[in-house]
């Protein structure tokens, strides 16, 4: 721990857009401060998949050689529409695979290809393949005794506290662990080893995703001998004549002032908890619905606020301010509340969406974020925002639903404790869910009458490489659409949720924070989620946070250590 009450640069936020600004800075020969208001570092990104969305990245150019400047900057016009900013834009695509580079050459991250489809890659300028890179595992023992100060992944995505990887081929061994010989060999030598981690370090050690993200970051940035100050909350930005000075710090031992003499960089995960804020951003939440969020419900928008409180513009402008994930709440018995993202199901074949009305709305295989904005318009007028996915005995068997997880084991739990409900009817179905009985049959025997021919009729589910990336490439000859047929029938309740904000501090192309009349406020900075998206609140592919993210925080930190050497 450190207790200098001066450095060069001070970060505030511990997830991988504030990581990756620090260790640049250090790099670039900065001393550097980072505060984290958690007890565990690791923010948002600790819980997250843990991809990166960075165009002709130096993995995804073997996948993809064709890929160009040109095509990502056709798709971004796509896809950010009168929120496109072509100056932000360029910078992303110059210094994304920079980035990748850097990283991977000067400290402990490295990097691996997926396969991911962007998200709409049917739209001018998408591609199938070659855009998305993954955090590779990581053995948390290599953190010593920061090991126990990594915060954990999200309890509702793992198995027993396992992880699984963001690839998918993982996920397809456990899919397939009472079908296939290989499969089961895996799966077997998987749990083996996460049981003997279990009983020796009462956590998982080998982890994947955005736990291997956060850790490989953390790794690096102590190695910098960067502190990384747990249990430090910023409380405000010290301003002397228009510009940052430093911050007003809490903790154990109290309020104390650390100085900068290079800036402050916010970096506090944008403001998924902040009561006040998000009751306004979210139509739902003003209609009187409900959301339920994933992220550390430390995210209270500390960044922003302080950041309004210097001045700074934090406007609400986008039509989806923030990247919705559908998700349900989970019962752990004696007070524990979980939130489990719908990241997989939906692909699924056999398993739909319904609202109240027992319609279908949407392709349930589009992306979370699409699904969830299209759930929000279906429901505009009524109070509560939910869908229903429903699935017959054999798809929940194969895939499991939400939570539950597929055969063989166990559902009774899930039934009783009202997670799941089950129905040997859909009529039955219907009236313990409360959905419409005679249009939730009607739906499921339209859909049928296509489904059972590999088609959807209604939505189109399976014509996009994404689509069917996260499906069931065993079901043909859609690997997204089989009948719902076989009874008993089944369903959980969706809610809306997100996986962080999108809207945040107005900034520069480098991230220094701007007053409404476009000035900046001078040693003032903002990177990861506490800036504004250049998504204009959309969603085009996996890790369009994280990718931009970390290609901005090492943006900032060389602006900032250009300027350091500057005054030097």
């Amino acid at each position: 721990m450190s207790n200098a009450s001066e450095c060069d640069l001070i970060v505030v936020g511990s997830g991988a857009a504030g990581l990756a600004t620090a260790i640049t800075a250090r790099k670039r020969g900065l001393d550097v401060i980072v505060l984290e208001k958690e007890p565990v570092f690791g923010g948002t990104t600790a819980l997250s998949g843990g991809v990166l969305w960075i165009p002709m990245n130096p993995h995804g150019r073997k996948q993809n050689p064709a890929d160009s400047a040109e095509a990502v900057r056709r798709y971004m016009m796509e896809e950010t529409g009168k929120f496109y900013d072509e100056a932000t834009v360029n910078a992303f695509i110059e210094n994304g695979p920079r980035m990748v580079e850097f990283f991977e050459r000067e400290t402990e991250m490295q990097f691996i290809p997926t396969l991911y489809p962007d998200y709409h890659p049917n739209l001018p300028g998408g591609v199938d393949i070659g855009r998305s890179i993954l955090a590779a595992p990581y053995d948390i023992r290599g953190l010593g005794k920061d090991m126990a100060r990594l915060k954990l992944p999200l309890k509702t995505i793992t198995f027993i506290g396992m992880m699984f990887n963001s690839s998918n081929a993982d996920l397809k061994h456990f899919f397939n662990v009472t079908k296939s010989l290989t499969s089961f060999v895996y799966v077997a030598k998987r749990l083996a080893n996460h049981l003997k981690e279990l009983a020796l370090y009462r956590r998982a050690i080998n982890v994947t995703s955005g736990n291997a993200l956060a850790a490989r970051l953390a790794k690096s940035a102590l190695d910098l001998g960067i502190p990384i100050l747990t249990g430090t909350p910023a409380r405000q930005v010290l301003i002397e004549d228009g510009r940052a000075v430093g911050v007003l710090a809490g903790g154990a031992d109290g309020e104390r002032r650390i100085r900068a003499r290079h800036g402050v960089v916010l970096a506090a995960g944008g403001f998924p908890h902040d009561v006040k804020r998000i009751a306004q951003a979210y139509p739902h939440l003003a209609r009187g619905g409900e959301h339920l969020s994933p992220t550390p419900k430390s995210n209270t928008g500390d960044g922003v606020n302080m950041a309004e409180a210097a001045g700074a513009v934090v406007d609400i402008r986008f039509q989806e301010t923030s990247a919705w994930m559908p998700v349900t709440k989970v019962d752990f018995g004696n007070g524990e509340i979980g939130v489990f993202p719908h990241l997989l199901d939906r692909y699924k074949p056999g398993i739909i969406g319904v609202l109240k009305n027992g319609k279908r709305f949407t392709n349930e295989s589009n992306s979370y974020h699409d699904v969830g904005a299209a759930l929000v318009e279906a429901c505009k007028g009524q109070q509560e925002t939910a869908m229903w996915l429903i699935c017959d005995k054999t798809a929940l068997g194969k895939y499991g639903l939400g939570y539950v997880k597929p055969a063989p084991m166990p559902i009774g739990r899930f039934i009783k404790n009202g997670y799941l409900t089950e129905g040997r009817t859909l009529k039955e179905l219907a009236q313990k869910t409360g959905i419409n009985a005679a249009a939730l049959e009607k739906t499921v025997r339209d859909y049928n009458v296509g489904a059972v021919k590999g088609e959807d009729r209604q939505f189109g589910r399976g014509t996009t490489s994404f689509n069917r990336y996260l499906a069931d490439p065993a079901n043909q000859p859609n690997p997204c659409v089989a009948p719902v047929q076989t009874g008993p029938f089944y369903a959980v309740k969706v809610i809306m949720g997100d996986l962080g904000t999108f809207d945040g501090i107005k900034t520069s192309v480098v991230g220094e924070v701007l007053k409404r009349d476009g000035s900046k406020i001078d040693g003032l900075y903002a990177v990861g989620n506490d800036r504004a998206s250049m998504m204009g609140g959309n969603y085009p592919g996996a890790g369009i946070t994280h990718g931009p993210n970390m290609t901005f925080g090492f943006v900032t930190a060389n602006h900032i250590a250009d300027l350091a050497g500057a005054r030097a």
